[in-house]
């Protein structure tokens, strides 16, 4: 997926001409994956741009941060307001928001006491992440050989960039196989997640998804699904999961800031069915939602720029 320019990015305190947004080539993350890192989706409404679960997407990069021991030199005001004015300066309706904060250029070897800490953030235009073929049909999801990473090897509860290691070999992998998609299993052979998108499971009419301690991540349309799902009747459990559950599964779908809620068609070329009524009924809330016209969520979106 390639990055359409904007005007600006704000880098460390300042809005800075796309172009000139660098860093060193001997940045620390860059030769050690030192970093931590958000996704936010801003959406066009009727009242305008509204950034959908700003401030828990800056709260997880706190937490993020803090496992790392990163210090981040900017409070969470201070990124709520400059996540705000880039958009705004970018002159954008609706957007993909991406916060970093990463270890910089100062010092090399593994001890990060003394590495500077940069953040920045940066706002672009980005269309429908896993195809709009797959989300009106369902995206084919292949069990990949690599297993999602031991939370005790390094935490999967921080979205730090290092770990993405994981995710890039499986989503390559899944690619070059003919899927759409990876599904990542744990050490123990439960389901985890996918390569970039939490796993949702439909059963009896109950929604079901992988507890973080099978590994995977604390998703905040995850969680944002499960509000929803409950609200509408379903019961709802963190439980987990084989991939056999998937393959006997009424529906499967995948969640996630870039995805959205996307349908399963196919797991390892067994047919689940694509499209269902939970997956759909869930995923027309959501989309009223995110446009501003469910006023019970309305506390979820942050009027930005």
């Amino acid at each position: 997926m390639h990055i359409p320019e904007a005007r600006v990015i704000w880098m460390d305190g300042q809005l800075v001409p796309w172009a000139d947004a660098q860093v060193h080539v001997l940045s620390h993350a860059l030769h050690y994956g030192t970093g931590v890192l958000e996704g936010t989706r801003v959406y066009a409404t009727a009242a305008g741009p509204m950034a959908f679960r700003l401030e828990e997407h800056v709260r997880r990069l706190e937490r993020s941060a803090r496992m790392l021991r990163l210090p981040l030199p900017y409070d969470r005001a201070a990124l709520l307001t400059a996540s705000s004015d880039l958009v705004r300066e970018n002159d954008l309706t609706s957007c993909y928001l991406r916060h970093a904060a990463f270890f910089g250029y100062g010092v090399i070897g593994l001890d990060t006491r003394e590495a500077p800490v940069r953040t920045v953030i940066a706002a672009w235009e980005m269309g429908s992440y896993l195809g709009a073929e797959g989300e009106r049909h369902g995206i084919t999801l292949g069990t990949s050989s690599w297993r999602r990473s031991d939370p005790n090897a390094a935490p999967t509860a921080a979205k730090a960039t290092g770990p993405y290691l994981n995710s890039v070999l499986a989503k390559r992998e899944a690619l070059e196989s003919g899927y759409d998609e990876a599904l990542l299993l744990n050490r123990d052979g439960y389901v985890a997640e996918c390569s970039a998108e939490n796993v949702f499971v439909i059963r009896d009419g109950a929604v079901l998804t992988p507890p973080s301690s099978a590994g995977a991540l604390e998703g905040i349309t995850a969680d944002s699904v499960r509000t929803l799902a409950a609200d509408l009747g379903h019961r709802v459990e963190a439980v987990n999961l084989l991939r056999s559950d998937l393959y006997a599964a009424d529906e499967v779908f995948v969640t996630g800031t870039a995805a959205g809620i996307v349908p399963v068609r196919s797991l390892d070329r067994r047919d689940i069915g694509g499209p269902g009524p939970v997956t759909e009924r869930l995923r027309e809330l959501l989309n009223a939602v995110t446009a501003g016209e469910e006023p019970r969520y309305k506390h979820w979106l942050t009027p930005v720029g």
